[in-house]
């Protein structure tokens, strides 16, 4: 049996938070998937966990040409992967996360006959390589008489995002600040190398295992938001991919090399380190979980991390002008000051570079 510290341990390493990446389109690779309802904290994630100190518009980058693309790709939440991971996920998920969209639909009044003409005059307005804002997405719908308001346009781009007809690729420049937002393309004109395993929910299962294990299937069903009988099928046909190190829980097989890294680390929001398990009790305390989330409003905390163990919290607006002011901090346990400022300056670097 395994101790919470050698989990920890572990944990760390798949994550590539003492194993970093050589490329960040390697790190997204081996994630699969990061949070990103925040998109700085997405981007952020993939530059904490590759070598060197890449910098934002470095990762914007990969969005421009293709590399990687934002969607819904699982419990309804937007995420960072791979672009040629993104429809065999989504030939996972998307049925799920459709099902589970449904009620919402009637309620706007969304249903086949209007998704069906979204999809005609959306497809009409990007095809030939097309790019278009979420408010120029917005005026397509006006343009055939669906009100985009009151969450209907959200919902109407989630749904064509679930059925993987559209993606979020190119990001939109913003002078001197931290762009956050990104165009909106055909994927099957964005997308041009596309993996296709032979077995998409055993794919998933060892990949997210290789990202964020030691971790149980019913850490899986969370992240994945998969039932557990789905999951439970998924980590059975995984059986030759990852190694079962204790009753349920699963590790990678092969595990990338640990690197000398800073002890202390400052994380993004919605950090897959934390977020990502139905149990999160390898990060820290139970006691602190409620200064970093989810809040009321449903948002999660940037963190600290000492040793892997969360000691404190920190924010900082990504509002023009305002990304190079110095984050706030709370502390949840003693952590040195020095070694908090030197991680908050990593972030710093990325966010200005």
């Amino acid at each position: 049996m395994t101790t919470t510290a050698q989990r920890r341990g572990e944990r760390l390493r798949s994550h590539l938070l003492t194993a970093p990446a050589p490329s960040l389109a390697d790190a997204a690779s081996h994630m699969l998937a990061v949070q990103s309802q925040e998109f700085w904290g997405g981007r952020w994630a993939l530059a904490s966990r590759t070598r060197g100190a890449p910098t934002l518009r470095q990762v914007d980058a990969l969005f421009d040409d293709g590399t990687l693309v934002r969607a819904w790709t699982q419990r309804g939440t937007l995420h960072i992967v791979p672009a040629r991971d993104f429809a065999w996920m989504l030939g996972v998920t998307g049925a799920r996360q459709l099902q589970a969209g449904a009620p919402r639909y009637r309620e706007l009044g969304l249903d086949a006959e209007a998704f069906a003409r979204i999809e005609r005059a959306v497809r009409a307005a990007l095809r030939g390589g097309n790019a278009l804002t979420r408010a120029e997405v917005f005026e397509v719908l006006s343009g055939i008489g669906i009100d985009p308001t009151g969450q209907r346009g959200v919902h109407a781009i989630g749904n064509l995002a679930m059925r993987g007809i559209i993606c979020q690729g190119p990001v939109v420049a913003r002078a001197d600040g931290v762009s956050r937002e990104q165009r909106f393309v055909l994927v099957e004109e964005h997308i041009t190398d596309v993996h296709a395993p032979a077995d998409p929910a055993a794919e998933m299962f060892s990949r997210y295992i290789d990202g964020h294990g030691p971790a149980t299937v019913a850490d899986f069903a969370w992240w994945s938001g998969l039932t557990l009988t789905a999951s439970r099928a998924a980590a059975a046909a995984a059986v030759d991919r990852v190694d079962e190190v204790d009753d349920g829980v699963f590790q990678a097989r092969t595990r990338p090399r640990r690197r000398a890294v800073p002890d202390v680390q400052a994380l993004a929001s919605f950090e897959e380190y934390y977020i990502s398990y139905a149990d999160r009790s390898i990060a820290g305390p139970v006691e602190r979980f409620a200064a970093v989330g989810p809040g009321k409003n449903g948002m999660v905390r940037p963190i600290l991390l000492a040793g892997g163990e969360i000691v404190g919290t920190w924010r900082q607006s990504t509002a023009l002008g305002r990304h190079t002011e110095h984050p706030t901090v709370e502390r949840l346990a003693d952590v040195s000051e020095a070694d908090v400022v030197a991680a908050l300056d990593r972030y710093a670097a990325f966010v200005t570079g």
